[in-house]
């Protein structure tokens, strides 16, 4: 049986971590919110998305669209120059492409995904990007997984996704589909170790688990 693997981005094959704090920062030094936050704080919250994660960090309500635009307008400018591909990332998807349909679930925003995807030259092995303007419902809601899916017009394949998030797990366990978690992003072991699924050091060792199971 043919499968498929969906790769969350964030923490599972790159590394944004800079160019997140850096942006979030922009945007509350810009809109001059009071309370200084620690990076520790954001790094907590990323893999939602970033309406949730500017409420969480107690910003106005009523600025928390703003914050969102200014966010983005900077991140846009600095993300090629601050992200970077995880150790491992390139071999692990070039690894699944050998044996499975390939597609990225990510809370980020798709136009951007996309962008940096290309940029790394790794676009071209996947056949869908789903990203935070496809949905309604973001990770843990399945709707991202079920959208992946219908773009790729899954009828039989065995599916699995990999990611670092309990965002990622939970999501898969609300869609029915098996997980590997990596240890490469925002969540520890023990966080991972929550949900009943498999955890690898990182996204090609989670393929390769894969590509065992048959």
């Amino acid at each position: 049986m043919k499968k498929i693997v969906l790769f969350d981005l964030d923490g599972t094959l790159i590394d944004s971590t800079e160019a997140i704090l850096e942006s979030f920062h922009h945007s509350l030094k810009q809109l001059d919110h009071a309370v200084a936050l620690e990076d520790e704080a954001i790094k907590a919250l990323i893999g939602h998305p970033l309406d949730v994660m500017f409420t969480r960090l107690g910003c106005e309500s009523s600025k928390i669209e703003e914050h969102v635009v200014v966010y983005k307008e900077h991140y846009r400018t600095i993300s090629k120059a601050k992200t970077f591909l995880l150790p491992f990332a390139v071999e692990a998807v070039k690894e699944a492409s050998k044996h499975a349909r390939l597609g990225i679930v990510t809370t980020k925003t798709a136009l951007y995904s996309k962008e940096l995807m290309e940029h790394f030259g790794l676009m071209n092995y996947f056949e869908v990007l789903i990203g935070h303007e496809n949905v309604d419902n973001h990770k843990p809601h399945p709707e991202p997984i079920h959208k992946a899916l219908e773009g790729m017009h899954h009828a039989l394949e065995e599916v699995w996704m990999i990611g670092d998030t309990r965002l990622d797990l939970e999501a898969s366990q609300r869609a029915g589909i098996d997980a590997v978690a990596v240890l490469t992003g925002y969540d520890n072991f023990e966080q991972l170790a929550t949900f009943k699924f498999m955890i690898k050091e990182n996204a090609l060792e989670a393929v390769r688990h894969i590509i065992k199971q048959g």
